[in-house]
């Protein structure tokens, strides 16, 4: 894996804009946020684009997060001047994290990934929206019901969706974890079943889209975050039992990222 060069600049390694949030979900976007930034040796700049009561949110719980407040309580084309501006000084798009199923932010999302050619990590409610047959150069990170509703909605099914995957890669969640792609697959068994808690998928998603500002492949970048993430939960069942939740794997994520060395 790639990683920071002591010779460094600011923006040298990867600016990562994360669109997401929403009246009901405030903590879903905070968390792949702040998983970005808690790699420390990664991301120099995490941006997050939000509407204003979340992004508000956020600024109270990190000062390493800088937020664009978007007017209203959801995400609509009303905001894509805003996001336009933001995404273009970006590296790398992160959507979907609590940024639910209203359906005006239904159209507005699938609009702006089909459109845009940066690499990207599609998550959450993102990825009831989309088809994938329209998406390129992504991480898609799914569970197994979310995967379900993407193959629906792309006319695709287990047997032939690898076909159309193009440059994308899935990252199928689950008690084994598989990273897939047109050609090859991988499988991750860390982690465990205390993971299921809400807002782990979150900080995965995050670990992704910090690998992949830093210049390293999709395929490698969800590999490894998969790994970390697991490693991370395995550690804090030893720690705490099933008793942890989500906020937990923030400050454990650049010590294993480290002690990994991927």
């Amino acid at each position: 894996m790639k990683q920071r060069k002591p010779s460094s600049h600011k923006r040298d390694n990867g600016v990562v804009l994360v669109v997401g949030g929403s009246r009901e979900y405030a903590g879903a976007v905070y968390l792949a946020a702040k998983s970005i930034a808690a790699m420390r040796t990664g991301t120099d700049l995490v941006i997050v684009a939000a509407p204003e009561k979340v992004a508000w949110s956020i600024n109270t719980m990190s000062p390493d997060l800088i937020t664009s407040k978007l007017s209203g309580e959801y995400i609509t084309s009303k905001h894509k001047t805003q996001i336009s501006k933001l995404l273009s000084k970006a590296d790398v798009l992160l959507i979907g994290n609590g940024i639910s199923q209203n359906k005006q932010t239904a159209s507005f999302v699938k609009s702006l990934v089909e459109k845009t050619t940066k690499p990207k990590v599609i998550d959450a409610d993102a990825l009831k929206i989309i088809d994938l047959n329209k998406i390129k150069n992504a991480i898609l990170t799914p569970h197994h019901k979310e995967f379900e509703i993407l193959l629906k909605n792309s006319k695709l099914s287990e047997r032939n969706f690898r076909a159309k995957l193009g440059n994308n890669i899935i990252l199928l969640k689950g008690k084994t974890d598989k990273i897939i792609s047109k050609n090859k697959i991988k499988l991750n068994k860390t982690g465990n079943a205390g993971m299921t808690v809400g807002g782990t998928g979150d900080v995965l998603s995050g670990l992704c889209a910090g690998f992949v500002s830093q210049g390293n492949s999709l395929f490698d970048s969800a590999a490894a975050a998969a790994h970390i993430n697991g490693k991370i939960g395995n550690k804090l069942k030893k720690k705490l039992g099933y008793g942890f939740i989500a906020s937990d794997f923030l400050a454990e994520i650049a010590k294993e990222a480290k002690r990994s060395k991927l």
